[in-house]
């Protein structure tokens, strides 16, 4: 249930237009698209929270864009790149799990691999703003020195460095919970 809000909340944020855009690329009424829509996050959720778990490099990256977008948004020379809220590394990781994922939804669908990811192409950038805007509910509620939901398994409170944020959560088991509340439900 908590995935499903999840995908409503990405749904909700997709609004009638975009919709109606995948709907045309899929060639379907929206109802369709909502359902390849649904289909495609709960893979690109999944894909995602196994990279996380996983060890080495791939692990570390997931897990440190999303510690990443835990952050409060836009700080001091962070606004001069013009990223949304993390979007950047966010960004690079939902690229790269994007071709497995459109692989395995066209496997389930039989929607071309291609239009699944030209799908995804859409949804990247309504993804961030879903986990921007989750990470931000579930972390601080506009009071900086509320660190402790966002900061319980790191034990710093060093919010104003970029770095130590998103290396603390990636050696706790917080990061879990952290991924769980912003994707909705991590334990499956």
């Amino acid at each position: 249930m908590s995935e499903s809000s999840f995908q409503d909340d990405v749904l909700g944020e997709l609004g009638p237009d975009r919709l109606t855009e995948i709907a045309s690329l899929l060639g379907t009424d929206e109802n369709g698209a909502k359902e390849t829509v649904a289909t495609t996050v709960g893979a690109m959720t999944g894909g995602l929270q196994q990279r996380a778990a996983a060890g080495g490099d791939d692990g570390n990256e997931v897990r440190q864009a999303f510690a990443e977008v835990a952050e409060p948004p836009l700080q001091g020379v962070a606004t001069l790149g013009g990223g949304l809220l993390g979007g950047g590394l966010m960004a690079g990781v939902l690229a790269k799990v994007s071709k497995p994922v459109a692989a395995a939804v066209s496997k389930k669908t039989g929607i071309p691999a291609p239009t699944v990811a030209r799908v995804i192409e859409l949804l990247i950038p309504v993804l961030l703003a879903v986990f921007a805007k989750r990470a931000a509910d579930t972390g601080s509620t506009g009071n900086p020195g509320d660190t402790g939901a966002t900061g319980a398994t790191g034990g710093t409170g060093g919010t104003a460095s970029g770095t130590t944020p998103a290396a603390a959560p990636a050696s706790g088991g917080g990061l879990g919970d952290l991924l769980g509340q912003i994707l909705g439900g991590g334990k499956k």
